[in-house]
């Protein structure tokens, strides 16, 4: 009883460190400086990719592109093996073990709704409301009715200089108004909201005028308005996040996709220790819209990188060719939790519940990454390391999501697994999720970061 009740308080511990990370995380834009923060105080040295990178083993570094994607890396002590042992040694031979890179990879963006460049809709009778559109695919109706901000950032005119602004406005500023019933009499019968009409925020009911918006945003980021060249803002669940139940067993909080895997995977990486091999944490942008941007896990962001520490090691274009084919990646995006209400809507066995531990997720479209090699080698981690995990599949007649490890492989091809935390109402303005789960997932990928993974094509994996 004593140890259950003490995992019960680790497990709530675990959740609301979550929520402090969600709440420092608005945009996409905050995700990343939370993260750079939490990377600078563990002794991380930032490596702008405009300079030339110098590293060594034992070295811990990060990067960043467009402020909302960030890579960390830590390179191991004994990364180089008898290469790094033996003076003298010729860095390209053949008999030399590969470097190795272990890799996990989330996202920082969530669905919501972007401020368009001409922000404000005048009217009727005095109105002012917001102009936006959907980014990503949410599930509308759970916008309407609730207090909304903005954040993100903006680009202001400093003299000769152009800079880069975060902005969170720490209030609430709009909402989405339902239609009453009495208005709409059938709309328990089914409701499908129009973008262009019924999910307008009103900003205003006649205080405010053209220009408000702006005047809004440039005070926050602590300028005139007329220096404020451009923008990119979201609108903001308010609501708080919350470790709920009474047992305590669930987490609810906005933005929990992919914010969830994104803190779980970094506590696991700052925590985790490896001399064997280059440990790497990723971040990505843009998942929710495919991914194929500058940023975002289909650019060339992670083989840039991956390839500049290879180059900053002194190894050639054949050792970092060598080291992807001896290289895993876990990509961490969240699963579907079988929901209390439809249970119909699941796989009859390749299902997963909350608490239940991380999930390996697996579709025969290679929509997710995993296949049965990187499958086995994930299991075989976590085994060793005693931490449950399940298995999730859509079922056969039903079409599922993606995400960003498959497409990830296009420009840094790697075995690769996909997992992630099971939740409730993914996508959802207001998401929920396990207490237990939290830990769990921290558990199993600090497990992973720090197992000596010795990758034989795909005949075998030596697991040390």
């Amino acid at each position: 009883m004593a140890d259950q009740q003490r995992a019960a308080q680790e497990d709530v511990a675990a959740a609301e460190e979550l929520v402090a990370f969600v709440n420092a995380c608005p945009s996409m834009f905050h995700t990343a400086a939370e993260i750079r923060r939490r990377l600078d105080g563990a002794g991380f040295a930032f490596l702008p990719e405009t300079a030339a990178w110098r590293i060594r083993p034992g070295g811990r570094y990060y990067t960043v592109r467009n402020n909302s994607s960030v890579i960390a890396f830590k390179v191991g002590e004994g990364c180089l093996g008898a290469r790094g042992a033996a003076q003298g040694a010729e860095r390209g031979s053949e008999s030399a073990a590969p470097l190795r890179f272990q890799l996990t990879a989330s996202h920082a963006d969530s669905p919501t709704f972007k401020v368009k460049a001409v922000p404000e809709l005048d009217g009727p009778d005095g109105y002012v409301r917001l102009s936006v559109e959907a980014y990503g695919g949410m599930i509308d109706y759970t916008w309407f009715d609730r207090p909304l901000s903005l954040a993100g950032r903006v680009l202001v005119r400093c003299g000769s200089r152009v800079e880069s602004r975060l902005v969170s406005i720490d209030q609430d500023v709009a909402l989405i108004p339902s239609l009453a019933v009495h208005l709409q009499r059938g709309v328990n019968e089914g409701f499908s909201p129009n973008r262009a009409v019924d999910l307008c925020p009103v900003f205003s009911a006649g205080c405010l005028g053209r220009g408000s918006l702006d005047a809004l945003v440039a005070e926050a980021a602590g300028v005139d308005p007329a220096q404020v060249l451009g923008r990119d803002l979201f609108l903001v669940n308010r609501q708080s996040p919350a470790v709920w139940g009474v047992a305590r067993e669930f987490v609810s909080a906005p933005r929990l996709d992919d914010l969830m895997c994104a803190h779980a995977a970094l506590k696991a990486f700052t925590d985790a220790e490896n001399p064997a091999c280059v440990t790497v944490f990723c971040c990505f942008d843009n998942e929710e819209v495919g991914s194929n941007t500058k940023q975002g896990a289909m650019s060339t962001f992670l083989p840039d990188a991956l390839r500049r520490v290879t180059d900053a090691l002194g190894l050639s274009s054949e050792d970092y060719r060598r080291a992807l084919a001896a290289s895993m990646l876990v990509s961490c995006d969240n699963a579907h939790a079988v929901h209390p209400n439809h249970p119909e809507k699941h796989d009859a066995e390749n299902r997963c519940r909350l608490n239940g531990g991380l999930v390996i997720k697996e579709a025969a479209n290679q929509h997710y990454c995993t296949d049965a090699f990187s499958r086995a080698a994930f299991a075989a981690v976590c085994d060793r390391a005693g931490v449950p995990y399940q298995v999730f599949a859509n079922r056969s007649d039903m079409a599922g999501g993606s995400t960003l490890g498959n497409l990830s492989n296009i420009q840094a091809s790697m075995h690769a697994v996909d997992v992630g935390c099971p939740q409730l109402a993914m996508h959802s303005a207001y998401e929920t999720a396990g207490t237990r789960d939290v830990r769990l997932a921290i558990k199993a990928l600090r497990a992973f970061y720090e197992a000596d993974l010795r990758i034989e094509g795909a005949d075998a994996v030596e697991i040390g």
